[in-house]
């Protein structure tokens, strides 16, 4: 329970971590999108002032002849320019000049009717001489800097270009101010601030479900390790107590004993020698397991011809194939010697312990045989059982340590679970593979793949 607790809480402690980390990744991903446009209106606006300042610049330089004095001929082209020292002008009334037949007359300059647009004229000194469009309240001197921004008392910003304007004669006339309103770009971008700011938190819940699945996903493989060191553990125990307990049973039925002779002493000390060796052989396997995970294992590399080891194999196991009333047969496929490098005594327990379950696993009158072939580089040993097979589902479960596909016959002939790990751990060591074909009642055929010399 402690332990689901503390995965659990793991799981959320990731889980928060993916989500506050797609969170900053959304926020930064906002403020570009948000810096973006917004640089990209800017730019927009500025070229479109640009673009209004050259036309009136272009239209206008034609008409004035001294520098400071407005023409007649200026209204054509501003026809809403009021004058600023004029205490009343017509023009500034908002009547639009018409033509005799009532009609609004066009100008040249159009842009300067709408309603964001303004447009000021003044002279070399920056007093304002005449202003057309929007109406702004700025004073009669203005600062004459090529860009400006500025706000109004409501708070409203404006944006205008100042160009010098020259009379017909090349001489400075004064200046030209065309700007306009940002209040629609500031509100365009009030809609995209609310727009990013509503939806970082829904992104963010968005990214919850998945960042939770994901922290799971990741921690299944910890889980799942976790639990194997719990059984792992457990099943070590059981291993190491079962000869212990044996032991001090022997031990303590002897102690009872009122007199002890000879015979009963011998076979007292026979059995806790059987037991201190059976748990000495577990110790040992457990620390080769570890040494191999670690590659911690010393080993003696030599040149190991296969068919040499395969008739070792056979022959040491020949008593046992003949006790369990096994025919142990070899089947060698190949005319020339195989060899490889590696450690002889890993490999040759590493077969060892194929064959020895094979004869464990296979009835009475059934063959055992074990074959050798080359394929490509590799070497395939093959050893085939007609004994009990093995479930499917198993197959993968088969190399667990401790684990038996059958629990009473493998305690009975005093198995522990590990030597099919520790073959399987030999022949990676080896940088070769185990794999496994059987189905239940038809045998079992393992096939080791080794890489064979150069």
């Amino acid at each position: 329970m402690n332990q689901d607790r503390l995965f659990r809480q793991t799981r959320w402690r990731l889980a928060s971590w993916y989500a506050g980390v797609m969170g900053v990744i959304f926020s930064l991903s906002g403020l570009g999108l948000y810096e973006a446009i917004a640089h990209a209106h800017w730019v927009t606006f500025d070229r479109e002032i640009s673009s209004v300042a050259g036309t009136i610049h272009d239209s206008l330089e034609p008409l004035l002849k001294q520098p400071g004095i407005i023409e007649p001929e200026t209204r054509r082209l501003l026809p809403d320019l009021c004058l600023a020292d004029a205490s009343f002008d017509a023009n500034c009334s908002g009547a639009a000049e018409t033509n005799d037949k009532g009609e609004k007359r066009r100008h040249a300059i159009g842009a300067v009717s709408q309603g964001n647009y303004y447009v000021r004229l003044l002279d070399k000194s920056g007093n304002l001489l005449a202003w057309a469009g929007t109406e702004l309240e700025l004073p009669a001197a203005a600062d004459r800097e090529v860009w400006q921004t500025f706000a109004d008392s409501r708070g409203v910003r404006y944006r205008h270009i100042s160009v010098m304007l020259h009379s017909r004669d090349n001489r400075d006339w004064g200046y030209l101010q065309v700007g306009r309103s940002l209040q629609d770009w500031d509100d365009y971008l009030s809609v995209v601030t609310v727009t990013i700011l509503m939806g970082l938190p829904l992104a963010l819940l968005l990214v919850g479900a998945p960042s939770w699945w994901l922290a799971g996903l990741a921690m299944q493989p910890i889980y799942q390790s976790y639990r194997q060191m719990q059984q792992f553990t457990a099943d070590a125990a059981h291993e190491l107590r079962t000869p212990l307990a044996a032991i001090r049973a022997t031990v303590e039925s002897t102690l009872r004993l009122q007199h002890l002779d000879e015979t009963e002493a011998r076979d007292t000390l026979s059995t806790v020698e059987r037991q201190n060796d059976r748990l000495s052989q577990l110790v040992k396997d457990l620390l080769l397991l570890s040494r191999m995970d670690r590659q911690a294992l010393a080993s003696k590399k030599i040149t190991c011809h296969l068919q040499d080891i395969i008739g070792d194999i056979e022959e040491e196991l020949a008593v046992l194939a003949v006790k369990a009333e096994v025919k142990l047969t070899r089947d060698i496929r190949v005319k020339d010697s195989l060899s490889l490098e590696g450690d002889e005594r890993q490999l040759y327990r590493m077969l060892y312990n194929l064959v020895a379950n094979a004869i464990q696993y296979s009835s009475s009158g059934s063959e055992v045989t074990i074959a050798l072939e080359r394929w490509q580089q590799y070497a395939l040993i093959q050893v085939k059982d007609s004994g009990i097979g093995i479930a499917p589902d198993r197959h993968k479960r088969i190399f667990d340590r401790f684990y038996r596909a059958n629990s009473d016959r493998s305690r009975s002939s005093g198995g522990a679970g590990l030597g099919l790990p520790i073959a399987e751990a030999i022949a990676r060591s080896h940088n070769g593979s185990i794999q496994v074909e059987s189905e239940l009642g038809k045998g079992s055929i393992f096939t080791i793949r080794l890489p064979l010399n150069n």
